[in-house]
């Protein structure tokens, strides 16, 4: 029996794949609702400034802190999902789901 081994940057790969294509739904979510004007399209503006704001202190306390580990292919793995978790919540939230 051959042991096979995973190519895990294509694992990577596929992570960043999954997680452009949520972005870009996440995109048009956002585009809908500025173009709709108003109070809300101004705080959701205001909201998606600050979200990326936070979301990259956070890795970078992760990578400051050594949560992300010492594998490459592992602090890549952990730091598109930090940004996957807060990406599919916005894109569950601009969709009402």
């Amino acid at each position: 029996m051959v042991k096979r081994h995973r190519n895990l940057w294509t694992s990577v790969g596929f992570d960043a794949m999954d997680l452009g294509v949520e972005s870009a739904m996440v995109i048009g979510l956002r585009m809908m609702a500025l173009a709709k004007g108003g109070p809300g399209a101004h705080a959701e503006a205001e909201r998606m400034v600050r979200e990326k704001i936070d979301a990259g202190i956070a890795l970078q306390q992760m990578a400051l802190t050594g949560s992300l580990g010492l594998s490459p292919d592992g602090a890549s793995r952990k730091a598109l999902a930090h940004y996957r978790r807060r990406v599919s919540a916005n894109r569950r939230r601009l969709a009402g789901a």
